[in-house]
């Protein structure tokens, strides 16, 4: 989710995630997809990320115009726009692998991925969010849509 009024992040969920054994394009186009899927429509966000080659492919800057994702990039070697994303990474790669030795192979390791990454939108608790999950927050943001049956 974008930015709110304030532009500060919204929500801070993780909105859609790839995981591969490499770095290429196809992967970070792969995130994009994905949160399209999960949220059908992604207009007006934006997203942070470093310069890497991946990102400022013409393949991943053409998912994001079809998206409607605005790309954010700051100056090479700089982390200021992308401080929660960098963040983010690092507390997953330290939960991840912490008193971890090995997984059994490459599917094992997705699984325990995705599990955790699952975890972060329903269970981890920001103060800024009232001390709510980012799906949480985004509940109270927009609460589902309720139809009552009519009574005769």
């Amino acid at each position: 989710m974008g930015p709110d009024r304030r532009g500060r992040l919204a929500s801070r969920r993780l909105a859609g995630r790839a995981i591969a054994n490499h770095v290429r394009a196809e992967l970070v186009i792969d995130a994009p997809r994905a949160a399209e899927r999960i949220r059908g429509s992604l207009p007006g966000v934006i997203m942070h990320t470093d310069c890497g080659s991946q990102y400022s492919s013409n393949s991943f800057a053409g998912i994001c115009g079809s998206a409607r994702v605005r790309q954010s990039m700051d100056a090479v070697g700089s982390s200021a726009d992308n401080a929660a994303a960098e963040s983010f990474n690092a507390a997953f790669r330290r939960e991840t692998l912490k008193d971890r030795g090995a997984w059994s192979g490459e599917r094992e390791a997705g699984l325990d991925a995705f599990c955790r990454l699952i975890r972060y939108n329903t269970r981890h608790r920001y103060s800024r969010l009232g001390r709510r999950t980012p799906i949480a927050y985004e509940n109270v943001l927009r609460p589902a849509a309720t139809t009552l049956a009519r009574v005769a």
